[in-house]
C-alpha cells in the first residue's frame, strides 16, 4: 500500500532539488557568462525613449552563445541579437569550454534526474531497500562535482580568440582582461553551493520520512501523514 508521507524537511529539500536543477540549466544555457568592454553607439543611434543619443553598449558571451548588436541601415538604428555563435560541439570556441559544457551538461541531468525523482518521494521512500533519499543525496554530490569541475575548467577558456574579441588584448587564461562576469557565472556557483546543501540535507529530508511519528501514523492505518 503506497502511503504519502509528507514532511517540511522532505518537502524543502524537493522545492531545492527542483529550484536547483532550473537555476543550472538556465544559467547553462544563457548568454550572459562574460560581459564584453563597452562599445560606443554612433551619434546617429537615438534612443526612442529619452530621445537622445543610445548609451555605450557591451557584448555578452557564454558557453557557446553571444548576444550583440546588429545594424539596421535603413533605420539608422540597432538592435539585440541573442544567439548561438557554434552551430556545433566543434565550433564552441574553446576546448576548456567544450570541456566545461559535457561537465556541466552531465551535471545538470543528474540534477533533473534527481529533481524529477523527487516528487515522487512522497509516495516512494525506497528502491530495492536502499532508501530513495540516501540515493538522490549520493547523485547531488556527484552532480556536484561535475559542476564543481566544469566551473574550474571555464576560466581557462578565457585566451581563446572569440573571448578576446569581446575582452581585448589582455585577456588570457584566468583572467578576465576587459570583461567582466555576468550573472549567469554567479548563478551557476550559486547553485553548485545549493547543490551540495541539498546532497546534505537529503539525510535529514529520510531522517523525517522515517521517524518514529511516522510509524505510528503508519500502524494507525493512515494513508496520508503530514507531519511537521
Amino acid at each position: 500500500m503506497c502511503h504519502v508521507i509528507v514532511t517540511c524537511r522532505s518537502m524543502l529539500w524537493t522545492l531545492l532539488s527542483i529550484v536547483v536543477a532550473f537555476a543550472e540549466l538556465i544559467a547553462f544555457m544563457s548568454a550572459d557568462w562574460l560581459i564584453g568592454k563597452a562599445k560606443p553607439s554612433s551619434s546617429e543611434e537615438m534612443d526612442n525613449r529619452t530621445g537622445g543619443p543610445q548609451e555605450p553598449y557591451r557584448p555578452t558571451l557564454g558557453i557557446y552563445g553571444r548576444c550583440t548588436r546588429i545594424s539596421h541601415m535603413q533605420f539608422s538604428r540597432r538592435d539585440t541579437l541573442c544567439g548561438p555563435y557554434a552551430e556545433n560541439f566543434n565550433e564552441i570556441a574553446s576546448g576548456f569550454w567544450q570541456a566545461t559544457a559535457i561537465f556541466l551538461a552531465m551535471g545538470i541531468m543528474i540534477l533533473c534526474t534527481v529533481a524529477f525523482v523527487s516528487v515522487f518521494t512522497m509516495c516512494v521512500q525506497s528502491i530495492m531497500k536502499k532508501s530513495i533519499f540516501n540515493v538522490c543525496g549520493l547523485l547531488q554530490g556527484i552532480a556536484g562535482l561535475f559542476l564543481i569541475l566544469g566551473l574550474i575548467l571555464y576560466p581557462a577558456g578565457w585566451g581563446c580568440q572569440k573571448a578576446i574579441s569581446y575582452c581585448g588584448p589582455y585577456a588570457s587564461a584566468y583572467k578576465l582582461g576587459d570583461c567582466s562576469l555576468g550573472w549567469a557565472f554567479y548563478t551557476a556557483i550559486g547553485g553548485t553551493v545549493l547543490t551540495f546543501i541539498c546532497a546534505v540535507f537529503s539525510a535529514q529530508a529520510e531522517i523525517a520520512t522515517s521517524s518514529d511519528k511516522v510509524q505510528e501514523e503508519i500502524e494507525e492505518g493512515k494513508n496520508l501523514i503530514c507531519l511537521l
